[in-house]
C-alpha cells in the first residue's frame, strides 16, 4: 500500500467547496471510486490554520495509481483545473509507502481484579 500526500492552501472563504470536493462523495473521490487499488482519500485540516490542508490518498500501488490517473485524465485535468481557482497553493509532500501501524486502545478507568493499593 501506499499513500500520496498533498498540502492545501485554499483561497480565504474557499474551505467548504474545498471540503465537499475532497470529502465523502465528493468530485474527488467519485473520480476513482471504481478504480482498481484505490482505497480512498482522507482530509485533514490544520488546528493553528484553517486554510491548510492535508491530503492522504490511499492506494495499494502506485501503478494503479498512475493507471487510473490515466483512464481518468480528461476528468482528473478538469478537476485540477478547477481545483487551480479556489486554491493558494498546493504542494505534493510524495509518495510514501506504508510500513506499519498502530492501534491505541483507552485504558480501562476501574482498578483491576485483585489489585490493592
Amino acid at each position: 500500500m501506499i499513500e500520496v500526500v498533498y498540502e492545501v492552501i485554499t483561497q480565504p472563504g474557499a474551505g467548504g467547496r474545498f471540503e465537499l470536493v475532497f470529502g465523502p462523495g465528493g468530485a474527488w473521490s467519485d473520480l476513482f471510486s471504481d478504480c482498481p487499488g484505490f482505497r480512498g482519500t482522507t482530509v485533514l485540516r490544520d488546528t493553528a490554520d484553517p486554510r491548510r490542508y492535508m491530503i492522504v490518498d490511499l492506494w495499494d500501488s502506485e501503478v494503479d495509481r498512475e493507471r487510473a490517473i490515466a483512464e481518468q485524465q480528461d476528468a482528473y485535468l478538469a478537476l485540477e483545473i478547477d481545483l487551480d481557482t479556489w486554491t493558494a497553493a498546493r504542494q505534493d509532500l510524495g509518495t510514501f509507502r506504508i510500513l506499519n501501524s498502530a492501534t491505541v486502545r483507552s485504558r480501562p478507568t476501574s482498578r483491576r481484579r485483585g489489585r490493592t493499593r
